[in-house]
C-alpha cells in the first residue's frame, strides 16, 4: 500500500494538521511539531494531543507513517560547541514532541561543517548528537536526510549516511528519508529507469533498505549535480513524469510515508490524485 502525502500546516495546533491532511485527499502527512524559524516553543498541551490523536483515528492516519520534520535552525555537526548542544537540545525537545503525539519518525537534516572542521568530524558530531537524544527518548526514530550538498552541508552521498549510521548505537532507531529532488541536485540520476534503479542498488549496497523510512517526492527547478536545492510542482521542473511512476509502482517504497513537499499547496489535491493515477 502506498501512503502520499504533503507537509501540511499545523498554524494554531497541530491538532489542525490531520484536517488539513485529510482536505487534500491525502493518507499520510508531514507537519512541523513547533515553529520551525524558532528554538524554544509552548510544551504541547494536553488538548492539542488528545485532538491530534483523535483527529488521526477519525481521518484514518496510522500515526506510525506520519513524518515529521524537524526545525530547519539545527546543526548537530557544527564547529562550534554551543550551536551543537542547543541544535542537540531543540532536537530533543522535538523527539519528545513526537513521543507525545504517538509518533515514532521525525526526519532532519544531517549537518553542516561550515568549512571549519573536516566532513569526517562532522558527521561524527552528528552521529555523537543522536546518540545523546536516543538516550533520553523511548521509541521515536531518527530519520536522516539526504540533501542536495548546498554550501557546507552533508549527507548528500550515501556514503555520509551510512557513515553515522554506523557510529549510531542503536540501530533500530535510526533511519533514512530520501529526497529527489536532492538526490538529483547533489549528482544522483533517477529520471529513466536504468539510472533509477542504480540509485538503488547502491542504495542498498552503501546504506540498506531496512533503513528506509520515508520519500520527499518533489520535483527539481535545478539539474543534475548543481547541488542547489530548488523544489518544483510534479511535471513542472526537471525531473520529467517518469519518476513518478516509477515511485508508485516500486514495491520498495509500500508502506512507508511518500511526502509532497512542492512548493504550490493549491494542488497537493490534485498532484496526490494523479500519483493515485499511477498505481
Amino acid at each position: 500500500m502506498k501512503y502520499i502525502g504533503a507537509h501540511v500546516s499545523a498554524s494554531g495546533g497541530v491538532e489542525n494538521a490531520p484536517v488539513n491532511a485529510h482536505q487534500i485527499g491525502a493518507n499520510t502527512f508531514a507537519l512541523f511539531t513547533k515553529n520551525q524559524r524558532q528554538w524554544v516553543a509552548n510544551p504541547l498541551t494536553d488538548k492539542s494531543i488528545r485532538l491530534f490523536k483523535e483527529r488521526c483515528s477519525e481521518y484514518g492516519f496510522d500515526l506510525s507513517k506520519i513524518l515529521p520534520h524537524n526545525s530547519y535552525l539545527t546543526n548537530m555537526g557544527s564547529p562550534e560547541e554551543d550551536m551543537r548542544l542547543k541544535s542537540k537540545n531543540a532536537f530533543l525537545d522535538e523527539m519528545q514532541r513526537c513521543e507525545q503525539l504517538g509518533l515514532n519518525l521525525l526526519n532532519f537534516h544531517p549537518g553542516s561543517h561550515l568549512n571549519k572542521i573536516s566532513e569526517e568530524e562532522c558527521l561524527l558530531n552528528i552521529a555523537h548528537s543522536i546518540n545523546d537524544v536516543l538516550a533520553e527518548t523511548s521509541s521515536c526514530i531518527a530519520v536522516l536526510e539526504n540533501t542536495a550538498g548546498q554550501g557546507s552541508n552533508m549527507g548528500y552521498r550515501f556514503s555520509h549516511l551510512a557513515y553515522i549510521i554506523e557510529h549510531v548505537e542503536n540501530k533500530e532507531r535510526i533511519g533514512v528519508c530520501l529526497d529527489t529532488a536532492h538526490l538529483l541536485a547533489s549528482g544522483y540520476e533517477i529520471r529513466n529507469k536504468e539510472a533509477y534503479e542504480a540509485m538503488w542498488k547502491e542504495f542498498e549496497e552503501t546504506i540498506g533498505l531496512q533503513y528506509l523510512r520515508g520519500i520527499h517526492l518533489n520535483d527539481s527547478m535545478k539539474d543534475l549535480g548543481t547541488r542547489v536545492d530548488r523544489h518544483h510542482s510534479l511535471g513542472k521542473g526537471v525531473m520529467g513524469l517518469d519518476l513518478y511512476s516509477y515511485v508508485m509502482k516500486d514495491s520498495r517504497l509500500d508502506n512507508i510515508p511518500i511526502i509532497l513537499e512542492t512548493p504550490d499547496d493549491t494542488i497537493w489535491a490534485e498532484e496526490i490524485a494523479y500519483l493515485r493515477s499511477l498505481e
